[in-house]
């Protein structure tokens, strides 16, 4: 577990300067809600292409059907995913229902989550990574840092994260409406020019995208992140890169929607592979735990989630 530069006691975030400042007790669904993944080792190279029903993915365990991030009751459509892993890539693949596959977004780092999108966040000590990707391909990337860890001297005073030169914006702050005074950490500096080195990905549709003359199956998306690549947000806390048999990260797989079921659900537009128990998909404390195994893909330790 992380350790975090802060106590909070009483309902008082006590920062490096221990100066008080009031939030709530707890934020998120509690640890008896959690699921533990095991994410099982790739039997070779996947070329990434959207493609997943190449023999790459055929024997991966999917996980459940996505559920409401808020409530947790299963969700409008059915999304899956899987994820595997070698020496060199982590690898993850998203199967996504949608009768009407549309998408608008085409310049990278757009605000994808104003389409329909997937999302995957990998979480480190003081830090996240979160990516989009929505039915065009479009990809949005940002690197989150949380405010109490920014400081000069720190493992973070890197020029790539440098506050006076990049595209920073301020996740929690005032103008934040919907998080702010929510997280009893706060305030965290988001990178929003930040591209992770190496990586790929792919979509398909199944359908005819933004034709609302035709009933679409969906799409589908494949994600192969280096390792390397994650270097800055691993590093720090003393991972192995590869991850070892057994170690255990947090991630977080989502995917938000334009639309919503009707009345009288109550859909926020916003699934998961397990819920957040808040409209809100930076909670790093609730991600799910993905155990990384050395036992084959097909094997007894297939991608399941318990």
């Amino acid at each position: 577990m992380a350790v975090f530069a802060f106590a909070l006691v009483g309902g008082v975030l006590l920062g490096p300067e221990r100066r008080a400042i009031i939030v709530p007790m707890s934020y998120g669904v509690g640890e008896d809600r959690l699921v533990e993944i095991a994410c099982p080792r790739a039997r070779g190279p996947i070329t990434v292409d959207g493609d997943l029903g190449k023999p790459a993915w055929q024997s991966v365990e999917r996980s459940p059907r996505f559920v409401d991030m808020v409530s947790g009751e299963p969700a409008l459509f059915e999304t899956r995913v899987a994820c595997q892993w070698d020496d060199e890539r982590f690898y993850v693949a998203y199967w996504a229902e949608e009768p009407q596959v549309k998408a608008t977004l085409t310049k990278r780092d757009s605000f994808i989550w104003n389409d329909n999108d997937v999302e995957l966040f990998v979480a480190g000590d003081d830090c996240y990574y979160e990516l989009e990707i929505n039915a065009f391909g479009t990809v949005y990337e940002a690197f989150f840092v949380w405010q109490d860890a920014l400081r000069r001297g720190s493992r973070f005073d890197r020029p790539e994260l440098d506050l006076y030169s990049r595209d920073v914006d301020l996740l929690g702050g005032f103008q934040d409406a919907s998080r702010w005074g929510k997280h009893p950490r706060g305030r965290r500096f988001g990178f929003l020019d930040f591209d992770l080195a190496g990586l790929e990905t792919a979509v398909r549709v199944d359908g005819r995208i933004n034709d609302p003359t035709t009933t679409d199956r969906g799409w589908t998306v494949e994600i192969a992140i280096p390792w390397t690549g994650l270097a800055l947000l691993a590093r720090p806390d003393g991972r192995s890169l590869p991850p070892s048999d057994g170690d255990v990260w947090r991630m977080d797989f989502s995917r938000f929607n334009q639309y919503k079921e009707a009345p009288p659900a109550q859909d926020p537009g916003g699934w998961a592979w397990s819920p957040h128990g808040a409209w809100d998909s930076h909670i790093p404390e609730v991600f799910p735990h993905v155990r990384f195994s050395t036992q084959p893909v097909g094997g007894p330790a297939g991608a399941a989630a318990r």
